[in-house]
């Protein structure tokens, strides 16, 4: 079997291009990459048939002359997939940019939680071992000591009051997930209005 070099080299950059794209912050990039990498794992599975030839047919066709459809079947249905996962990640990005006026994908708050909790556990550890490790401390190394625990102390604080901020949200599923209906929006701007089912905002 012969693989094209330039259809292979194509499909190489497309994915390595697509990867760096999805690793990156802002959801558009990331859909621009998925579409890209789709596009290039394509190229990818179509170069795996070798060279053109004759069509599949049932009849008339020498076997070692037919192009393989395998591959060809699993491109489209990647196709396919690519678009469904196209217009997830438009929505996504569609109602990120709507609630918070960015597409910026941030960090989960309980795993910032975990890692902090875990880097001030070693820190303290560590000042633990070493205040306890020598002879009898004086006076300055206990007040370095007991100030860095406050310290550590204070970033766990910190942490949570970032956390608290980042649950403050309405309660309400529909405008904190789905988003508002537009009537909602008019009487929240006009709260004397009222809407066709007759409900003053």
């Amino acid at each position: 079997m012969t693989v094209s070099a330039s259809l292979l080299a194509t499909a190489v950059v497309l994915c390595a291009v697509g990867g760096i794209l999805m690793l990156t912050r802002p959801l558009t990039r990331i859909l621009l990459g998925a579409v890209i990498a789709g596009n290039g794992i394509n190229l990818l599975v179509l170069s795996a048939t070798g060279s053109a030839g004759a069509a599949p047919l049932l009849y008339g066709v020498p076997l070692r002359q037919v192009t393989d459809p395998l591959p060809q079947a699993i491109a489209l249905t990647a196709i396919v997939i690519t678009l469904a996962t196209t217009a997830f990640l438009l929505a996504m990005a569609y109602r990120g940019h709507q609630l918070t006026g960015s597409d910026e994908v941030h960090d989960d708050l309980e795993d910032r939680r975990i890692v902090l909790r875990a880097e001030v556990m070693g820190e303290r550890a560590q000042l633990r071992e070493e205040y306890r490790s020598g002879a009898e401390p004086t006076r300055e190394e206990r007040d370095r000591y007991l100030e860095e625990r406050r310290r550590l102390r204070a970033r766990l604080r910190a942490d949570r009051a970032l956390q608290a901020r980042g649950r403050d949200a309405s309660g309400d599923l529909w405008h904190d997930v789905l988003g508002a209906d537009p009537e909602d929006y008019a009487r929240e701007e006009n709260p004397g209005v009222r809407d066709d089912r007759g409900v003053t905002g």
